[in-house]
């Protein structure tokens, strides 16, 4: 099979990040209500990802709607559910103490786990506003005592209106120093975020393309999980950048507004 015919087939399904290809925090990317309406429209399948594990599919899908994209819950995966999916397939019914937001503990309680500081299975970190010492302490000697230490996603910061805050990937590399012991990271660029984004939606890999405004987790993630790759240029990584790494998107365009009007052949003419 071709190259083209390899980027051409009957029915796209799409994924794509959140922050930098639809939104900058509360605001609209240009053009991304007529990209999902186009998408929509067509009844074509899409998944808004974010490696973010504090709000629920419910508070993000109203965040975003503040911002003028009406996405439904079940279009919207989170690193939360991706570790949720994770540790329900390779632990079912076991327990964890969770460093983390509503959107971690709901997903973790949806698939029937025990949340405990007393002997858990797992220690699960997420993102939070606020980490609390106490709370990284207790994670610190509960991995020392022999719980697996799984992490939401690696991102060392995050963005906030006065500047960065400490991510995930900082606090889980403070409790690596302590403890000697590596977390194991469910979201991107772990290309599990994509196929268990896949899977909860019954979509397949040789149809799929992902959307992303990161060379370093969206497209990246996306190429090891098998899909063509679309880099936007309304986030982290510019046109220059692209040349800095060993992989190459299948395709750079400045925004998702480039792609109003050819969702169903993303790749014609390219």
């Amino acid at each position: 099979m071709s190259r083209d015919e390899q980027q051409s087939p009957a029915n796209w399904t799409y994924l794509m990040d959140m922050d930098g290809v639809l939104v900058h925090e509360e605001h609209l990317v240009p053009g991304a209500d007529e990209f999902l309406a186009e998408l929509q429209a067509a009844g074509t399948p899409f998944v808004v990802l974010t490696n973010n594990s504090i709000r629920t599919p419910r508070d993000l899908r109203a965040r975003l709607v503040r911002s003028g994209l009406d996405i439904p819950e079940k279009s919207i995966w989170t690193s939360a559910l991706a570790t949720a999916t994770f540790l329900d397939n390779q632990r079912p019914g076991g327990s964890a103490y969770v460093v983390g937001e509503s959107g971690l503990t709901t997903a973790l309680h949806e698939i029937g786990y025990v949340l405990t500081d007393n002997d858990p299975d797992y220690v699960v970190l997420g993102e939070t506003r606020t980490y609390s010492f106490e709370a990284i302490t207790t994670a610190i000697r509960l991995v020392e005592r022999g719980a697996r230490f799984i992490a939401t996603n690696p991102d060392a910061t995050g963005p906030s209106r006065d500047g960065s805050l400490p991510a995930t990937g900082a606090v889980a590399a403070l409790i690596t120093r302590a403890t000697g012991r590596d977390p194991y990271y469910v979201g991107k660029p772990n290309p599990l975020m994509m196929r268990s984004a896949l899977r909860a939606i019954g979509a397949h890999s040789e149809n799929t393309l992902m959307i992303g405004d990161r060379m370093d987790t969206d497209v990246v993630s996306g190429l090891e999980a098998g899909l063509q790759t679309i880099l936007v240029l309304t986030g982290i990584s510019t046109r220059q950048s692209v040349e800095m790494f060993p992989y190459r998107p299948t395709l750079v365009l400045n925004s998702v507004a480039d792609l109003v009007g050819r969702t169903q052949n993303p790749f014609g003419g390219n």
